[in-house]
């Protein structure tokens, strides 16, 4: 309940000892191993009075929901005292636990890495209740996609990753999708995290050790490379292979110097899976525009927080824009804010919108009301005046039986020195139009 707060009041960011320039100590590995040591870190295996330290702020991580499919792990935690939900991936083989039940005699056993029905279900429930709290969303991204059998597609599989699809399109906060070391995300689970589905809210980031893309290397290679293909390509690129082949044609070759030449062109597959691998290389995905960034774990915790404090005060400045900017979208308000920067610093330092940690500080200024200096402020007072100008004037196009009426209202409701200041403006007008009129 600390994490929770008034709708739509700011996050109670704390002071925490941790500091935020700190490295990520806990690395993880090809191996299974507790995803909970990658939040929240775990005791050195060589130096039990030391502690490794995880992503998040030390022992700042809650988890929820524990015992119901625990394939998926979620809860809440703090990144550099910023409250944030999480939801983070079993990398190890579980036991699924049934109550009793006379009928069922067995225990099952559920792969890591996947989104069955219980943990797809498990993964939208926690995303609508982070959402209902007004909590940025951490997504730690290593799933290699759903289930897909026979008892799983009656158990409405499709249905429940439909709800995860549903509550990340619905989601109101910032959404930080990140892709560890080690760890590949495929199949449908790339499809369901895609930050297409939400753009407004959804980044996704990977490490430089991680793979991604919707078929595997070795699918990838069946499908688009098959060993037909494979074959040509190697007939028309390669002299050892024409003469392997050519070996192979003889009617002299006895049945151990075929066998070993098999071999040898067995081992060209390899070299076709591992050009397909560099397809998924995180380089590959930044190209293509399906990730934000590419990051180091080391320092993966200060960018994200400088980033995600970065997100929340550009909400909380547009949450102001908003009522005085009807119709306008999320890229528009974000190239107003980006012009204001510009206008404020200078255009030697419009670099400085690409560093988080300048931006967070100028925002900041920009917030505190008392602050002297305060562009966006100004701004957003001339933007209110605008609004409110353009709806008097809608309603005067609308409505010119009432144009003089509201006139002599209004001047009704101005002090003596206004009223001069109206008439010094209306007369020049009038001078002008008789004029006109004599010429």
């Amino acid at each position: 309940m600390c994490h929770q707060t008034c709708k739509g009041s700011p996050l109670p960011i704390l002071e925490t000892g941790d500091p935020i320039d700190r490295e990520v100590e806990f690395v993880p590995t090809k191996a299974p191993y507790d995803p909970r040591w990658m939040l929240n870190g775990r005791q050195n295996p060589d130096d039990k009075n030391c502690w490794q330290k995880g992503f998040f702020d030390h022992k700042s991580v809650h988890e929820i929901l524990q015992p119901w499919a625990q394939t998926v792990v979620t809860g809440r935690a703090r990144l550099g005292g910023i409250p944030v939900g999480v939801i983070c991936v079993e990398t190890r083989t579980v036991e699924m636990t049934i109550p009793a039940d006379p009928a069922n005699l067995d225990s099952e056993t559920k792969a890591g890495q996947v989104w069955f029905p219980d943990s797809a279900y498990k993964t939208a429930q926690a995303i609508k209740d982070f959402n209902g709290e007004e909590l940025p969303l951490m997504i730690f991204a290593k799933w290699r996609g759903f289930s897909g059998g026979m008892k799983d597609m009656h158990d409405q599989v499709l249905k429940f990753g439909s709800y995860i699809v549903d509550a990340l399109t619905e989601y109101n906060q910032p959404i930080m999708i990140y892709i560890p070391p080690y760890v590949e995300l495929r199949g449908g689970a790339w499809v369901v995290v895609d930050p297409t589905i939400n753009p407004t809210h959804m980044e996704m980031y990977a490490d430089e050790l991680s793979r991604g893309g919707v078929l595997e290397p070795e699918g990838t290679v069946e499908i688009k490379f098959r060993r037909k293909d494979l074959e040509k390509t190697m007939q028309r690129l390669d002299k050892t292979c024409i003469q392997i082949v050519e070996k192979l044609t003889s009617p002299q070759l006895n049945p151990d110097e075929k066998a070993e030449l098999q071999k040898r062109l067995a081992a060209r597959h390899q070299v076709a899976i591992q050009f397909a691998d560099l397809h998924d290389t995180p380089g590959r995905m930044e190209e293509m525009g399906v990730i934000t960034d590419i990051l180091k774990w080391h320092s993966s915790q200060e960018f994200f927080y400088w980033h995600l404090k970065r997100r929340l005060l550009e909400r909380q400045l547009k949450r102001k824009m908003k009522p005085v900017t009807h119709n306008v979208g999320e890229g528009e308000l974000n190239s107003m804010l980006h012009r204001w920067f510009v206008e404020d610093r200078g255009t030697v330092n419009a670099y400085m919108w690409e560093d988080d940690k300048a931006m967070v500080q100028w925002l900041t200024e920009q917030i505190r009301e008392d602050s002297m200096d305060n562009a966006v402020s100004d701004n957003i007072r001339c933007l209110q005046r605008e609004h409110v100008l353009q709806q008097v004037r809608s309603l005067i196009q609308n409505n010119p039986e009432v144009a003089m009426e509201s006139i002599v209202r209004i001047t009704q409701h101005m002090t003596p020195s206004q009223r001069s200041e109206v008439t010094r403006n209306v007369m020049p007008s009038q001078t002008l139009v008789i004029k006109n009129h004599n010429s």
